[in-house]
């Protein structure tokens, strides 16, 4: 979802370009975005799929989604459906949905000829030994006394291998390159192993079962894919990934692996292993946890999806792994919700103000005044909505101090604020508990100063939101800190997990909000006024995550910093 007229200008870009002149694939770009349905994508994985469609709307090409489902064990369909759905949640349509196991018979064939050509056999070494052998840098590797195993051999024991005649770990086929090169990739890799396994879409068909780095290339060639674009980790991969190709007489030309930097974050893991911890140990509710950086916690959390667009598209795509503060990510979520959400009042710790001289009805009826209010002061098209008002009203705990300290000039005995496009009142007085807390303010408003206004023009330092507590709906509402309190979670003991914020969510209830917010939708996104952006549960709609506060921190970071 490229903005009209934009490409990015970056070393992909150049490459993609200097292809598409020359002519290497016939003018046609094609990428692809290759996740393993072992998972949830994560905020980390936005990045590449911004990369992969990104350059392919940029050229006019076609980007493709292909499931490498070629480990049974950690596979799950639903994984598969929660792949899909977050890739439309992020305004991306993938020209094919495609996966590995689509390509099992043709990658069972070509390892077929690998084996004919003498650059494959089969080993019946352990796992263990055959790590030990690989050597190490510096070190030369061991060759596996079943290198140089007949070629007929090898078909005859592969054969057997597909159809389940031996049982896990006993034998794996390996690529023949060179025991000594320098790249450890190149040390005879193994292309496939013994899983007796049923798979998600193949069932039982098969008991071998291709590595990544065997099906990831050649899966690129069938589907045609020009430029294979992954992260920075599997540039010691790309010589096998062209080693591969190059043996296999394809009659076109072979696809270009490019590496970039992955994106992470401070205060943050995308590891799926201390995710999936996170999950099983109950520190968070689930993989769609607010707190979570997976795309379904972002957007449960009220993550507008053209921000993460956005900023993956601006901080640009290099070859450099770099860790991005978390602030910036807000930041531009801040932007997108400050000109798209509407505006509602909220009292998440509420203190009741009575107005005293607030007129009633010739019924004796508190009177009810209605206020015109802009939805949206940034889009004039969002209209406006009528506020209820009356003689008793919510205010935030926060906005009255019976003591005011220095420079608090909000509401305290005998001072005037302006409540926020409605009256200015003076607080005459309060009523208190028996454990001498203040539970509820006395005050005068002013009748001349509708609209928040003084006729005299006289001045007040400060305005409040408020709600009419005869109208008001009760919410609740979740408010979060960081999930890890060290920027860089475990710098300090090398385990990430031992930063956990055990205070990453306060969960408040007993709050009010103003009537609109009887009438939401889930997963609406709103800007509770003063207190931040808040997005409607997706489940339950009477509860409001809070995504982010108003402040800019990054603003301020980046001040501080300069």
């Amino acid at each position: 979802m490229t903005e009209p007229g934009r490409r990015a200008s970056n070393f992909i870009a150049d490459i993609v370009d200097r292809d598409t002149r020359d002519g290497t694939y016939g003018g046609r770009v094609q990428t692809r975005f290759p996740p393993e349905p072992n998972g949830y994508l994560h905020i980390g994985h936005a990045k590449a799929i911004v990369v992969d469609f990104g350059t392919a709307e940029d050229f006019d090409g076609v980007c493709m989604l292909r499931l490498d489902d070629t480990n049974p064990e950690t596979e799950e369909t639903a994984f598969v459906d929660s792949i899909v759905h977050d890739i439309e949640w992020l305004g991306y349509e993938p020209a094919e949905v495609r996966h590995a196991s689509d390509y099992f018979d043709q990658l069972y064939d070509w390892a077929v000829l690998l084996i004919t050509k003498g650059l494959a056999y089969v080993d019946e070494q352990d796992s263990e030994t055959i790590s030990a052998h690989r050597g190490g840098f510096g070190k030369p590797g061991v060759e596996s006394p079943w290198r140089d195993r007949p070629v007929e051999e090898s078909l005859e024991i592969f054969e057997k291998m597909r159809h389940g005649h031996y049982p896990d770990g006993s034998r794996v086929l390996r690529a023949k390159i060179d025991m000594n090169a320098e790249n450890m990739q190149l040390r005879d890799p193994i292309m496939y192993r013994i899983r007796n396994l049923p798979h998600h879409r193949t069932g039982n068909a098969w008991a071998i079962y291709p590595t990544y780095d065997w099906a990831h290339g050649q899966s690129d060639a069938i589907e045609g894919v020009t430029h294979s674009i992954c992260t920075l980790e599997f540039e010691s991969h790309r010589p096998l990934y062209d080693w591969f190709l190059a043996n296999l007489d394809l009659d076109r030309t072979p696809p270009k692996q490019i590496e970039f930097a992955r994106l992470e974050f401070t205060h943050t893991v995308t590891s799926k292993r201390r995710l999936a911890t996170l999950v099983m140990d109950g520190i968070v509710d689930g993989w769609d946890d607010p707190r979570m950086p997976t795309i379904r916690g972002l957007r449960r959390r009220g993550y507008p999806s053209a921000a993460i667009r956005a900023f993956c598209r601006e901080i640009g795509t290099t070859r450099t792994n770099s860790r991005h503060r978390i602030e910036e990510l807000e930041s531009y979520v801040r932007r997108e919700l400050n000109a798209t959400a509407q505006r509602r009042m909220a009292v998440l710790h509420p203190l009741k103000l009575v107005l005293d001289n607030w007129p009633a009805d010739e019924q004796g009826n508190p009177v009810v005044e209605y206020f015109e209010v802009a939805n949206n002061p940034e889009r004039a098209e969002d209209g406006t909505r009528q506020v209820p008002f009356t003689g008793e009203l919510w205010i935030e705990r926060d906005d009255f101090r019976e003591v005011p300290p220095p420079k608090y000039f909000r509401l305290s005995p005998g001072r005037e604020v302006r409540l926020r496009g409605a009256y200015l009142v003076t607080a005459t007085d309060v009523v208190k508990d028996e454990a001498g807390d203040v539970v509820e303010v006395h005050a005068t408003f002013d009748p001349e100063s509708k609209g928040g206004t003084a006729p005299d023009g006289r001045k007040v330092k400060s305005t409040m939101h408020w709600v009419s507590a005869p109208h008001a709906v009760p919410v609740r509402a979740a408010l979060y800190e960081r999930l890890f309190t060290a920027e860089n979670p475990g710098e300090r003991t090398g385990e990430a997990l031992d930063d956990v914020n055990p205070d990453s969510r306060e969960l408040l209830d007993g709050c009010w909000g103003e009537a609109a917010l009887g009438d939401v939708a889930p997963g609406e996104s709103l800007q509770f006024e003063r207190l931040g952006y808040f997005a409607v549960d997706t489940r339950d709609t009477g509860l409001f995550h809070r995504t982010v506060g108003l402040r800019d921190e990054w603003a301020a970071i980046q001040k501080r910093e300069a």
